[in-house]
């Protein structure tokens, strides 16, 4: 019975794959000096009776390297969006023409920096603890054919298996840190 037994190392690599694009999409959102539209996405506005997110609310731009704008389709709901950056904790003043909310990105002062850095390696801890979670649930699966009857052989064969995949994820997680808090501190 256990014989026959093959971990889906597959769907092991896709939920990693998971936690890395979830890494990459809290480090789009950590604001290093430039103006990116996609720092705006984890911000929910409170609108029709919902939290929206604010790209679902208006158009997003950047026309200049430091500035983002946000031409919010409905007049009613541009005083919403704007608390929303405000309380974001971003650090922008928005700035409010008609229906456009203009986002000023202020450069980064050295602290201001090492903070965001702070943050980013934070961001990357929980990417690990997701990677070594998956590979504690790829280890258990293991742990239950022996119990079922598969090889100690077969069962180590597995256990590299997990292990590399999981070292390999963790190093993507350390690079993608590195170049995030390089980007960072680049002034």
């Amino acid at each position: 019975m256990a014989d026959d037994f093959e971990l889906d190392t597959d769907s092991l690599q896709r939920r990693m794959e998971g936690a890395i694009a979830s890494l990459r999409t809290e480090f789009a959102s950590l604001r290093t000096g430039r103006a990116s539209g996609s720092m705006l996405e984890p911000i929910q506005v409170e609108a029709y009776g919902q939290m929206t997110p604010i790209n679902q609310l208006g158009t997003i731009n950047v026309p200049e390297p430091r500035m983002v704008t946000i031409n919010v389709w409905d007049r009613g709901m541009v005083n919403k969006v704007e608390k929303a950056i405000r309380d974001s904790g971003l650090g922008i003043n928005p700035q409010t023409n008609g229906t456009i909310i203009m986002l000023p990105i202020p450069e980064l002062n050295e602290e201001r920096r090492r903070e965001l850095t702070k943050v980013a390696a934070g961001y990357a801890e929980h990417a690990r603890v997701a990677v070594r979670n998956l590979r504690r649930d790829g280890m258990d699966q293991i742990k239950k054919a022996k119990g079922n009857g598969l090889s100690e052989d077969d069962a180590k064969f597995w256990e590299s298996e997990v292990q590399d995949l999981t070292d390999r994820y963790i190093k993507t997680v350390d690079q993608t840190l590195e170049a995030k808090q390089a980007e960072i501190m680049q002034v």
